[in-house]
């Protein structure tokens, strides 16, 4: 775990790295808007909600790449060729472009930039022992289970996306997680950024 002083550093850096982002990629974001809008009808953002630190519910920003009402159609995961998906969704989701409103989240002080992805309450209902761990710190746009896991849709394949991710994904996604609690650095931090930077534009 940070230090107090180190993570007033950590959420320092946070504010300027969103208010930063926000500012330079705002011309992206509003043709994002603007397609995610004429395409299907529905709101531009997604808002469901996730739980933060502390175990305090928040609602997140995304892009919605889904069909309204996705989440009473389907699951909370999100199968290979999932039907839900809209066409503009497919190119969002794979170049993680759905992700960058988050930067509102960071700004707002319910995420970090790096932090262990949030998760839907029914899921951190679950957490026992060094699991509860994660609740510790303010969760995160990217983290070691984003690279290990960058294209999450892939490993869950095309059927029963939830029961995969039950089973298979989520206890080691979970391990992933508690790792970067237990061995956080402010220099880590850096190294997952770029990392995670250097995966997007390898895409």
């Amino acid at each position: 775990m940070l230090t107090e002083s180190r993570q007033k550093i950590k959420r320092a850096f946070d504010i300027a790295a969103a208010a930063a982002g926000l500012v330079v990629l705002w011309p992206l974001l509003a043709v994002i808007s603007a397609l995610v809008y004429f395409e299907s009808p529905g709101g531009v953002f997604y808002r469901g909600i996730r739980t933060g630190k502390k175990g305090r519910p928040f609602r997140i920003f995304k892009f919605r790449t889904m069909v309204p009402d996705a989440e009473q159609i389907g699951g909370g995961s999100t199968a290979k060729d999932d039907p839900r998906v809209t066409r503009i969704g497919r190119v969002l989701r794979k170049y993680k472009l759905d992700e960058l409103p988050q930067l509102l989240n960071v700004l707002f002080g319910d995420m970090s930039v790096v932090g262990p992805r949030p998760e839907l309450p029914r899921y951190t209902q679950l957490y026992e022992g060094d699991e509860r761990l994660i609740l510790c710190i303010r969760p995160g746009i990217t983290d070691y289970a984003s690279l290990e896991l960058f294209q999450l849709s892939e490993i869950l394949g095309p059927d029963d996306a939830d029961r995969v991710y039950e089973e298979r994904v989520r206890l080691a996604k979970n391990a992933l997680r508690v790792k970067y609690v237990t061995e956080q650095t402010l220099a880590g931090d850096m190294w997952i950024v770029l990392r995670t930077l250097r995966k997007v534009c390898r895409l």
